[in-house]
This record gives C-alpha cells, structure tokens and sequence, in this order.
C-alpha cells in the first residue's frame, strides 16, 4: 500500500468516498458517499465507511 492510498484510506474513514475523490475516481465517491447517507437511517452507515476505506488502500492506478 502506497503512501497516496494510506491516506485516502484514512480519509474514506472520516467520510465514505473522499479517499475516492482524492483518488480522482468521483462516481464511486458519489455512490459511497449516498449509500451512507442512505445506510444512516437504519444504524448500517459504518459498513460503507469500511467498505471505502478498504477500496481506497486496495486502489491501483
């Protein structure tokens, strides 16, 4: 795992699909970012932080 991808990890943990926008791959940070939102209302949103944190540090140009 690269530097670029720690931090977009880190940063997918604070909020679903920034790592991804910060990756330049902006329909996934839309998608990760309404699945959250859309996940909140039932207690479920922390599988998405997951989710992105994890596909931002598995991430390859």
């Amino acid at each position: 795992m690269s530097a670029e991808n720690a931090i977009a990890a880190l940063c997918s943990l604070v909020v679903p699909g920034l790592g991804q926008l910060l990756q330049a791959r902006l329909l996934i940070a839309i998608i990760m970012f309404l699945l959250s939102g859309i996940l909140l209302f039932f207690m479920l949103s922390w599988i998405i932080h997951i989710w992105s944190a994890i596909d931002a540090a598995m991430f390859k140009p």
